[in-house]
């Protein structure tokens, strides 16, 4: 009875152990999907070829890459993607959408007693 007690006491360490890991990884990954392309090399039916990092790292003349940002990669080209790099999702307001309910203080449907 008390193996069986350790046993799930265990389980239970091992499996928040895991969920912590996952949360933290997930909250360290500042850049999404991001590739480095070459900007003149779009092809019509297979995007954008991906290049070395440092073509978009480098201040060199020849170097003409740019950060692409997710995007399906096939090989070594890319396409659906943007050159726009996302806005990280917050998880406070919404930016004004979103239902507004009233609550203590919000002048709605309150009377004077």
């Amino acid at each position: 009875m008390a193996d069986a007690r350790r046993q799930l006491r265990s389980g239970t360490v091992v499996l928040g152990g895991m969920g912590l890991l996952a949360a933290a990884l997930t909250a360290c990954s500042s850049d999404p999907d991001k590739r480095c392309v070459d900007r003149d090399s779009y092809n019509l039916s297979k995007g954008y070829k991906v290049v070395a990092d440092k073509n978009c790292t480098s201040t060199k003349a020849g170097a003409n890459g740019a950060w692409y940002y997710g995007g399906n990669k096939q090989g070594t080209w890319v396409e659906g993607g943007s050159f726009t790099k996302p806005r990280k999702a917050s998880s406070g307001s919404g930016g004004g959408h979103g239902v507004s309910r009233g609550g203590f203080g919000s002048g709605k449907g309150s009377s004077g007693g």
